[in-house]
Parts: C-alpha cells; structure tokens; sequence
C-alpha cells in the first residue's frame, strides 16, 4: 500500500470513519480536508446493490447539474450534415467535422475529452470501437452522445452536463462539483444525482438498494454520508 502524504495523513485525522455525517456536514468537511493546490474535484460515489452483468441493472446515463460540475470539457462533433456542423460551431463545439476526424483519431489524436455524434456517424465510429472504448470514449444513446440535437448536446457538456455508470463492483462515482463551490451547490448537485438513482432503480433489485454513499475530493479521504440525510 502506498505510503499516505503528512498533508493528507492531517486531512484524515478530521474524519470520523466510523461515521456516517449528514450530506451537509459531510460536504463541508470534504472542502475542510481538500489537500491540493489547485481547485480539486469533488466526486460522490454511491455503492448500489446492483449487477452490472445484467443489462437492467447496468445503469449508465447522463444528467445536467443545477449548478453544473465547475469543468468545461473539450468536445469534438462528428456529422456529415452541413446544418448540424453548424449547429455545433454556433453552440460552441471545440472541433466540428467528420472523416478527417475519424483519420487523426486513428493516427493518435486525442485533444478532446468527449464526442457528440449524429447517427449517420457511427458507422465509421464503430470501426474505432477498438480504440475509443477502452479511453471510454465510444458515443452513446444513453449519456445523449449520439443525437441529431446537436446543440442541446454541445450545451449541456459545456453547461457541466456529467455521465455516471455502475462499475464492476457496484460504485457509482459521478463529479457533482469543485472545492471552490459553495457547500450549498455541491449539496443541491448531489441531491439531484441521488433523486435520479431512485427513480432508476430496477424492479429486480432485492433488498437494500443504496449500501453506501461516500464524499471525496481530489487526493482527499472519503467521507460517509447517511442516505437519509439526502431529502
């Protein structure tokens, strides 16, 4: 096990591990234990009593934060469509164009964090299928990445719009923010977060759906929160 930093070995010390603080103490706490210089990121991870091996229960999407995720993300669209390039320059897409693009991906260009793509695309993205998916780049239906609403797409990224999916052992860990923001929004961003999990939970899911739900910031300790405290 790597050996912890004095900073965050101090930052701990602040932590009761074996309790579970109220959404609102836990929020402040994580702002109070954040290590780093810069502004860090403030992620919540939820541990669900789901199986990703079974597709209803393989949860995966994307919402827009009331008050977003504090980090503009480079987005590269892809579509023949004349209208729809348009479309992305006036909404404010870093790269906009189509099989060029497809060409610089395959020699290694990766300056970009996300691809909006209109159906007409996927089938010369699926040949990339390789290379994007494991960096988790691939469009998707479910997180509104593949889309003919081009501009709502772009907008919704730039505004701080957030993608969450179950991993193999449960967690779902999804930005809800930066260290800079007020307690109060970081509180409101995860709340919506939470509300959605519940809207979603699959019929098949016995038992305790919610285990455990953990505040953290970048390098920062994780801090529990009681799932009854999210009103």
């Amino acid at each position: 096990m790597a050996k912890r930093s004095r900073k965050y070995s101090e930052a701990a010390k602040l932590v009761d591990k074996t309790k579970r603080y109220s959404l609102t103490e836990a929020v402040e706490l994580a702002k109070k234990t954040s290590i780093t210089k810069f502004d860090g990121t403030v992620e919540v991870s939820f541990r669900m009593n789901l199986d990703s091996r079974k597709a209803e229960q393989n949860l995966r999407g994307a919402i827009v934060l009331p008050y977003g995720s504090g980090k503009s993300r480079t987005v590269l669209v892809l579509t023949k469509l004349p209208e729809k390039q348009k479309e992305a320059q006036n909404a404010g897409a870093d790269y906009v164009g189509d099989v060029e693009y497809i060409e610089k991906i395959k020699g290694g260009w990766f300056d970009f964090e996300i691809i909006v793509a209109t159906p007409d695309m996927m089938g010369e993205l699926g040949k990339l299928g390789k290379i994007l998916g494991p960096k988790g780049l691939m469009p998707n239906a479910k997180t509104g990445t593949v889309t003919t609403d081009v501009e709502k797409a772009v907008k919704e990224i730039k505004a701080g719009k957030v993608e969450y999916r179950v991993d193999k052992t449960g967690n779902i860990p999804v930005i809800v923010g930066k260290v800079s923001f007020d307690a109060e929004k970081i509180v409101e961003n995860i709340k919506t977060v939470y509300q959605l999990l519940l809207k979603l939970k699959p019929s098949t899911v016995k038992g305790v759906y919610v285990k455990n739900i953990a505040v953290s910031t970048t390098m920062g300790p994780g801090i529990k929160v009681a799932p009854d405290t999210i009103a």
